[in-house]
C-alpha cells in the first residue's frame, strides 16, 4: 500500500491529514498543540504574578488562592521544560542517524 492509498484509507480518522496534501506553515496540528501549550503556561504565569501583586499590595488576603496559582504555574512550567527536553533529545537522536 503506498502513501496515497494509506492516506485515503485513513481520511475519516480525526486528526489525520491526507499525506498527498502539501503542508503549509502553521498547518501542523503538533505545532498548534505546542503553541497552545506555551500560551497556557504563559497565562498561568501571568495569573500567578497578578495574584502575588494583589497579595503584596493588600488588595486581597487570599493566600490560599495565591499559593494554588503559583503551584499551577510552577508545575506547568516544569512540564513544558520536560517536553522541550524530550523534543531536543528526539531531534539530537534523529541528527545522529546515519543516512
Amino acid at each position: 500500500m503506498d502513501a496515497v492509498q494509506f492516506g485515503k484509507s485513513i481520511q475519516g480518522v480525526s486528526g489525520v491529514s491526507d499525506p498527498a496534501k502539501p503542508k503549509t506553515a502553521g498547518d501542523s496540528s503538533f505545532e498548534r498543540v505546542l503553541q497552545k501549550s506555551l500560551e497556557e503556561v504563559n497565562e498561568l504565569q501571568g495569573q500567578a504574578d497578578q495574584a502575588i501583586g494583589e497579595l503584596a499590595t493588600g488588595q486581597t488576603e487570599d493566600l490560599h488562592r495565591t499559593m494554588i496559582l503559583m503551584e499551577k504555574a510552577e508545575m506547568s512550567l516544569k512540564l513544558m521544560v520536560q517536553v522541550r527536553n524530550k523534543l531536543l533529545d528526539a531531534y539530537q537522536e534523529i541528527m545522529r542517524m546515519p543516512l
